[in-house]
Order: structure tokens, then sequence, then C-alpha cells
């Protein structure tokens, strides 16, 4: 096999169906059983915050009303659509365990299935592993908790007041929804917000003319090759993103209380903030991100910053191994679904390349 794709979401499908163009062929691996459903997992409610002119893969547009905003489900349907138009070669139900280096090429190892491949395309995203802080298990059992990625909507939680911790976009999203059913409190840094008003529905008519100039900028202008973008791609990879959709004023109209300290420790099994209070809840939502988790492909060195060393995906220091899908991989727009096309071409034009020089004879 030519080159092995990790991952079936967005990422790894745009990069197998850039290298399907070019005739070279891949295989692509997900735990998922099916198509979409890294997407179907969030919460209920969850919209995406680009609205759908800017959520298609290359060779086909996102359906249905360019400016509405999809759901988690529809976006999942879309990546499921996507892979049988192009009759891409994915095999669902396939969790990949370990990746390891055998002479120029890579084994990628499933459980009791192994691949060989000349090339291996990392494409699991940049965040895999939930993070909840180590004192979160000295909690009292009687406390519900859940990490973001475990909720689905207000229905989960248990009676009483609820303490979101984490105060970035998903963080409030998650608090204004639960304060329509229990009394509910976020907690932690102010992270900002963006100053265009994004609704539930249809983008607003300030959206579309901002839009269009702020896709530019964050894929022409915040890249790794600008002064601008090697500021921002650091604060970027390590910090929450600002509120999109739900703003301060929100948060306060539906009558969330917000806390500005963070979440230090627990006290007689109850969270306990920085500023020596302790909250008194009944369940608590750890808006708190997620860690990447890399450790599974041998060989693999990472920066002073944990990410691992690449350049625009290509790793110098392991021939044949790639990322696609990476947080500002090459731009702001990496992260973006609309965005990582481009990624994903230029990692398959590298594979392309790569190929060809390995075919060249040898002189005598």
């Amino acid at each position: 096999m030519n080159t092995i794709i990790v991952g079936a979401g967005q990422a790894g499908l745009a990069t197998a169906y850039q290298l399907s163009r070019i005739g070279q062929d891949c295989l692509v691996l997900d735990a998922h059983q099916r198509i979409g459903d890294n997407w179907r997992t969030h919460w209920d409610s969850l919209k995406l915050f680009t609205p759908a002119r800017y959520n298609g893969l290359p060779g086909m547009p996102f359906p249905g009303d360019r400016w509405a905003y999809p759901g988690k489900d529809a976006m999942g349907d879309y990546l499921q659509s996507y892979a049988a138009a192009f009759a891409l070669p994915v095999r669902s139900g396939i969790a990949v365990d370990r990746v390891t280096r055998s002479g120029g090429g890579f084994i990628v190892h499933a459980g009791h299935e192994r691949f060989d491949a000349d090339n291996v395309v990392i494409a699991t995203g940049s965040y895999s592993v939930p993070k909840i802080p180590d004192f979160a298990r000295d909690l009292d059992p009687r406390i519900l908790t859940l990490h973001s990625s475990q909720y689905r909507s207000p229905a989960q939680l248990a009676d009483g007041r609820v303490l979101v911790v984490g105060a970035a976009h998903s963080g409030a999203d998650i608090a204004i929804e639960v304060a329509s059913t229990h009394e509910t409190v976020l907690c932690g840094r102010d992270t900002g917000q963006m100053p265009v008003k994004i609704t539930n529905t249809r983008a607003t008519r300030l959206t579309r003319i901002v839009m269009p100039l702020g896709w530019f900028v964050q894929s022409h202008l915040a890249t790794i090759d600008t002064p601008m973008g090697r500021k921002l791609k650091p604060y970027v990879r390590s910090h929450g993103g600002p509120l999109m959709r739900v703003k301060r004023s929100d948060l306060a109209a539906a009558g969330v209380e917000r806390v500005y300290a963070r979440v230090a420790g627990v006290s007689n099994g109850r969270p306990r903030l920085d500023d020596g209070r302790v909250l008194d809840v009944a369940n608590v939502v750890w808006c708190t991100g997620f860690r990447h988790e890399f450790d599974w492909v041998e060989q693999l060195t990472t920066g002073d910053d944990g990410w691992p060393k690449e350049r625009r995906g290509v790793v110098a220091d392991l021939p044949g191994l790639y990322f696609v899908g990476l947080k500002f991989q090459s731009s702001f727009t990496s992260m973006l679904v609309g965005g990582v096309g481009s990624d994903a071409a230029y990692i398959a034009r590298h594979i392309a390349d790569r190929a060809t020089v390995r075919a060249r004879p040898v002189s005598a």
C-alpha cells in the first residue's frame, strides 16, 4: 500500500480525495463504526461557527443554504456522503494502536491487523484525549461530572447547581444551554469575544460582508510564513478560543453566574476556586479542552511546546510520515473544515513527489 491515512474526519477524507485525483492509492482507517461519527458524538445542539459555504471539502460544496449554520449531524452526514460520492477507500471500526518504522516505510498496527505502507498520514486532529485536572478525582462521588466530550444535553444532569469549568466558546455554549434548566456557574478566565454576532440559523448581513475578508486574512495572511502567523500560531495552539455565538451579554441575560477565578482544587469533596471560595454544586462539566497524544507513533519527536516536529505537515525526521488537520498547520484555517483541503493537497503532492523519487532507477 502506498499510503495509509489514520482518521476519516474531514482531514483524512480530504487527503484521500487529493491522493485519488493524482493517481496515488491509499486506505483510510477509522475507529468509528460510521463515517462522520466524529461529529455526531458532539452535544446535541452543536452548530458550526462557519456558514455552509465555508464548510465544503475539495470537489463537493456543502449542500443546502450556503449561509446557514449546519448542525453536527448534518456535518457528519456530509462527510459520509463525501466519502461515498468519490468512492474513497475507508475501513471503519479499525482503531490504530501503533505506527512503527519498517525499512523505508511503516507498519500500522490495529489490534490483530497490520498494514504495510510507504507513507502514513496522521489525520486524527490536534486533540484527542479529554483534559481534566487530576484533582477532579477527589470530588464527592455524588457530584455528577462530565467532560464536554461526554455532554449531550441538560437532561443528563442531576437536579441542582451546575459548574461549567472553562469559559472559551464551548464552555459558554454549554453554560447558556444548561442555564435554561439549572442554576449555572461559568468559571474561568475571560478569553475575549468575537465582535460579529453569529446566529443559530443564518448568517447576518454584516457576517456576509465580514466573513469573506476574515477568511482571506486567516488563510493568506495568518500563515506560518508571515510575521502575523508566526506570532499568532503559539497563542492559538495554547489558548481557548474567544466567545463566538454566545457573548458575555447573552450569558448575563440567561442568568449564568460568571466567575473569573479558576478552579484550583477540591475541599471536602467540593470544587475550590483559586480565590479560596468553595462551590456547592451537584454537577461539574469540564470544558477544559483536550490534549494531543501521539506517543503511539514510534520515533516521532516533539518540540518544546509538545507538538510534533513538522512543517506544513511534513515530518522531515521520518520521511513518509505526514500530518493533516493539525491546529495552525499552515494557516489559521488549517483547523477549519473549509481550510483543510489546502493542507491535504500540499501533502498529496509531497507524497506523489516522494513516490517519483523512490521509483527512479539508481545510476551505476
